[in-house]
């Protein structure tokens, strides 16, 4: 086996690992070092003695025997009825995967969002501290200190699965790191391993509505990835994108998944999402869009789960079936909304529509508006040559 696939197999492993230490000791600092030691052997060994028939149960045993001799030596701090029932090592058991009992304490409900998101990439992603940082557009230093007192906080609360998060947290802490990797544009690794760790969620909740639409939702945006940017790094909106460069094996998963969701008793925010990305995907060009499905999904949503941002997204589906004045109507509503009235995405959407109307000086000095008000380097050159595009000899320069 190459070293990479050795890499793969170990990152595939390590949260399951971790999980397992963790539901059974608590104490998920030392449980960590004792794995990042075990993983640290296996890059070492294995390339030359070779990948073990379980490599899980192989990690296991070494994380287990090295936590044990750890918590063993710590005599000031342990006593000895603690240090006898650590007499076995904890046994893998073929089949199990402690995979969501991990990320389920990643989003304790002491740690802000921020923390579990973090956390999460490190214990259950298996990411560097530099390379959550690097995400996250903070020092290193910044960053090893939030996931610091994220363990120090577990810890704290006993490090217990008897109150655990619930399953809706992790799906939150999940979807805000695919939309971490997909709106960076240049992170696509951290959308593929939100991905691979909804999957792991998926696969022990199959039944679970919001758990499949959350892992379509993904799916289906994620087959858009290569045709997201031209070679430069700029962006191409939706409607300009070579479809035929959409990855299909993606989205035809994605599709089943939605469709088999559906037919469920429930509708929730992520599926109702998903089926919108596949009324999309379902198009072959921008033109073959069917607006109408997309504008009653949204309405839906917007019952279920209001938020501005919903709105917003929706008045592009009106201006598409009604026109430009419908969407900007729409769009007023929002101006008083504190969460949303000096986004840039207001103020682009808006921009859009005004152009789209027939106004171009006004659409000019919002995207230029809409353009300052990102951080995105990307959006930041999509959004000013949109505004090139708009400037009429009466508009500012």
């Amino acid at each position: 086996m190459t070293r990479s696939a050795i890499e793969d197999l170990l990152r595939e492993h390590t949260p399951q690992v971790l999980g397992t230490l963790v539901r059974r000791y608590s104490c998920f600092e030392d449980c960590e070092d004792a794995v990042q030691e075990a993983v640290l052997a296996a890059a070492v060994q294995w390339p030359s003695s070779g990948v073990p028939a379980n490599p899980r149960g192989w990690l296991t045993t070494v994380a287990g025997r090295r936590l044990i001799d750890q918590m063993r030596s710590d005599h000031a701090r342990r006593s000895r009825e603690t240090a006898d029932s650590l007499a076995t090592v904890p046994t893998d058991v073929p089949g199990t995967d402690d995979t969501l009992t991990l990320l389920l304490l990643c989003c304790h409900p002491a740690l802000t969002p921020g923390s579990q998101i973090a956390l999460t990439l490190r214990a259950a992603g298996g990411l560097t501290t530099a390379e959550i940082a690097r995400a996250f557009l903070v020092p290193e230093s910044t960053m090893a200190v939030r996931i610091s007192r994220a363990k120090r906080l577990i810890r704290d609360a006993g490090g217990r699965f008897s109150e655990p998060a619930p399953l809706t947290a992790v799906l939150h802490v999940l979807y805000l790191i695919f939309n971490e990797g997909y709106t960076a544009v240049h992170r696509a690794d951290l959308a593929t391993e939100a991905i691979r760790l909804t999957r792991a969620v998926h696969t022990q909740r199959p039944t679970g509505s919001e758990v499949t639409g959350l892992l379509a939702l993904m799916l289906l945006t994620h087959s858009r990835h290569a045709t997201r940017t031209t070679p430069a790094g700029d962006l191409v909106p939706l409607d300009e994108q070579d479809r035929t460069a959409w990855n299909r094996s993606l989205i035809a998963e994605g599709l089943t998944l939605v469709r088999a969701a559906l037919a469920g008793p429930t509708l929730g925010p992520y599926l109702l999402q998903a089926a919108i990305a596949a009324t999309h995907a379902d198009a072959a060009t921008a033109e073959e869009t069917d607006w109408r499905q997309i504008h009653a999904l949204y309405l839906i949503l917007e019952r279920i789960a209001p938020n501005p941002m919903v709105t917003l997204n929706r008045a592009i589906a009106l201006a598409e079936l009604k026109g430009p004045q419908a969407g900007l109507t729409l769009l007023a509503t929002l101006d008083t909304d504190d969460r949303l009235a000096r986004h840039h995405r207001l103020l682009s959407v808006r921009a859009h529509l005004r152009e789209k109307a027939g106004d171009p000086a006004a659409a000019h000095d919002l995207y230029r508006r809409a353009a300052r008000a990102t951080t995105s380097l990307a959006e930041q050159r999509y959004l000013e040559s949109r505004a090139v595009r708009c400037r009429t000899p009466l508009s500012p320069n």
